[in-house]
């Protein structure tokens, strides 16, 4: 666990719903983006879980949640530092459907869940 404040889902619904009241609120990352300027390799997406896996892991942003925890905490720690009140996880596609394009769609559940915690 991080030091990046977690609040239960029901006082951050209501934290949510007190701040749509008071003000503007955007939620607006570009997390992708983030990700590509870092320009990881095949061999980073992949880790050494993926190592040998059957097919292309690069694009699978994902899958950084598994492979590449750090990398995203960082981009993560980028946004709360430049004044971020709420950020999303690095999950877009953290769905069997859209995982099926990379062999992983029995992998949606762990990486739906470590890109939460």
């Amino acid at each position: 666990m991080t030091d990046i404040e977690q609040l239960p889902y029901d006082e951050s619904a209501r934290a949510l719903s007190a701040a749509l009241e008071e003000r503007i609120v955007v939620l607006d990352g570009a997390m992708g983006t983030m990700i590509q300027r870092h320009g990881l390799s095949e061999e980073e997406f992949r880790g050494e879980r993926f190592a040998s896996w059957k097919c292309r892991l690069k694009g699978c942003n994902d899958l950084l949640a598994i492979t590449r925890p750090e990398l995203i905490e960082s981009i993560h720690r980028e946004y709360l530092d430049a004044g971020a009140r709420i950020i999303e996880t690095d999950s877009f596609n953290a769905n069997a459907v859209s995982l099926s394009d990379y062999g992983l769609s029995d992998y949606a559940d762990e990486i739906n869940r470590r890109a939460a915690a």
